[in-house]
């Protein structure tokens, strides 16, 4: 139990399965200690769009203007797909799985901004 505790303090998100292989012991049995033993669940970051830090907002602002001049081409209006909202993301967010670590029964949830 204790080695398995070590293994999830040294790394949040790391598997059942990983820390299974590196103690040489069932995944049932690496299940059972950490969420019996010792009271942990596995819980996914929380995606909030609204927080954005001042370089975000920056950096919307920039790919705004560079589409408005993009647009002084007439043909560049013509390839322009609308919908209700449009999101540019500059970056690769992680999928919810790779957000995933385990907390304590009762942890808030993670925010990944």
């Amino acid at each position: 139990m204790e080695s398995v505790h070590r293994l999830l303090t040294e790394d949040h998100r790391t598997t059942l399965q990983v820390i299974a292989d590196c103690l040489n012991i069932g995944k049932e049995t690496v299940c059972q200690i950490v969420t019996e033993d010792l009271g942990k669940r596995k819980i996914c970051a929380r995606f909030v769009p609204h927080a954005l830090t001042t370089e975000q907002k920056q950096e919307c602002v920039a790919y705004c203007q560079d589409l408005l001049l993009m647009g002084q081409d007439e043909r560049f209006w013509e390839n322009i797909i609308t919908g209700d909202e449009t999101w540019c993301l500059a970056y690769n967010p992680a999928t919810k799985q790779q957000s995933a670590e385990w907390v304590g029964q009762n942890s808030p949830k993670p925010k990944r901004l």
